[in-house]
């Protein structure tokens, strides 16, 4: 069973001040969690996590989780002047992107962000964009290519992706490749970063990723001179959207990675390589919330219940058919014996949260809490059908509320539009 972090009276005040819809993240649970995750790396010497910012681009939230020792994972312009303004700097900052301007490499060598390569043709576009010359410290993307694939696991859990259909990182004959290109052109500590499938529900995808990683490590190693400082797991770590599904252990993960480790990297004597992560879902997205309100019932082919919060909110349900969860705040315990779509108000069939989805009766006014919006929520908005973008408020863990984005207005819609007004 999922429950909501407000409750129904908390949110009728929190409404007071600020009207929905409105986004509203858990200060309490999002240090916990990262907590947890430093701790089940804690083996690790030079373990860091990379907090992946275009996942909740909130300067509120990014300086949350470098108190708690995270760096930033940063692949825009935008995304690295955020972590400017909000200190991160040097190598607290994971600067992955693909199609890269020239000046986004200028900017990450200027904050002195670690630069991780996509293609073997950026090494030049790279060294191009800095002048002749490039960092001290630098990495490269992997894609391995075809269909990753686990076995069902003790708890019936399949993992498939299919890397070779992705448009990011460098094949294994490539990747040897520009290590070597990279330490001819003066590069001196070395890292690689890989991710192969998303979303993932088992203990068991970072340990087989890592075990992928660590073996190419040893080849890197063997056929291009290259010791490898770091190996980044990148993301994919994921969270149990769905009541009925068992969430990861992050604790069991952890352990799993440090048993890969000791037995592919210690016995070649690479007992100093740090691990990094780069998550971005596991992190935020459970601690946030999607609060909006029913507004309107229609009867027709089916039961439909509108809300103020639309696909401009919260992109996922449309873009992906994801589920999100929905409570109805002060009918968490009656029968779920009505069946409804509930829908925004985008002239687009698919601005739906949720199809089908049996929940309580909904009466006008009453408030949906639409669950796992921390990640990939606000920050996939967009302005179709003029819509506005909503506010953003943090739950303190004192239980204090405080907006740290305010709602978009008309006059910030228009005001792009220079000359016409």
């Amino acid at each position: 069973m999922k429950t909501t972090f407000i409750n129904k009276a908390q949110a009728e005040e929190i409404i007071k001040q600020y009207p929905t819809p409105f986004h509203i993240y858990d200060e309490k649970g999002i240090r916990k969690n990262a907590k947890a995750l430093r701790e089940a790396f804690s083996w690790n010497k030079g373990y860091r996590e990379y907090f992946a910012v275009k996942a909740t681009p909130t300067p509120a939230i990014l300086k949350i989780l470098h108190e708690e020792g995270c760096g930033l994972d940063c692949s825009s312009m935008a995304e690295l002047v955020l972590a400017q303004r909000c200190g991160v700097t040097g190598e607290e900052i994971m600067f992955s992107s693909n199609v890269t301007p020239p000046d986004e490499f200028a900017k990450c060598r200027e904050l002195g962000g670690i630069i991780n390569l996509d293609d073997y043709t950026h090494i030049e576009l790279c060294r191009e964009a800095l002048g002749g010359t490039l960092p001290e410290v630098m990495s490269c993307r992997f894609n391995p290519g075809g269909i990753f694939q686990l076995s069902a696991t003790g708890e019936g859990v399949q993992v498939m992706d299919n890397p070779g259909e992705a448009k990011y990182g460098m094949t294994e004959e490539q990747i040897v490749k520009a290590y070597r290109k990279l330490k001819e052109y003066g590069v001196r500590r070395f890292g690689i970063h890989a991710f192969l499938a998303s979303n993932t529900l088992s203990d068991e995808y970072y340990p087989a990723l890592a075990r992928i990683l660590f073996k190419l490590a040893i080849k890197i190693r063997r056929e291009a001179g290259v010791t490898l400082s770091f190996i980044n797991l990148s993301g994919g770590v994921g969270i149990a959207y769905k009541p009925d599904q068992r969430a990861n252990d992050i604790a069991v993960i952890g352990s799993k990675v440090r048993d890969a480790y000791e037995e592919v990297l210690i016995p070649e004597g690479m007992g100093d390589v740090a691990i990094y992560t780069e998550l971005g879902r596991f992190m935020m997205a459970p601690y946030g919330h999607l609060v909006t309100r029913a507004t309107h019932s229609k009867h027709i082919y089916k039961e439909y219940i509108g809300v103020d919060a639309c696909a401009v909110n919260l992109m996922r349900p449309a873009m992906y058919g994801s589920y999100h969860h929905i409570t109805v705040l002060g009918k968490e315990n009656r029968p779920c014996d009505h069946v409804y779509d509930i829908t925004g108000c985008l002239c687009e069939n698919n601005d739906k949260f949720a199809i089908d989805r049996p929940l309580p009766k909904i009466d006008m006014g009453d408030i949906l809490v639409i669950h796992d919006t921390g990640a990939h929520g606000f920050s996939m908005g967009y302005n179709y059908n003029g819509r506005l973008k909503s506010a953003e408020l943090l739950l303190g863990e004192d239980g204090s509320v405080k907006l740290i984005r305010r709602a978009e207005t008309l006059d910030d819609y228009l005001a792009t539009l220079e000359g016409f007004f």
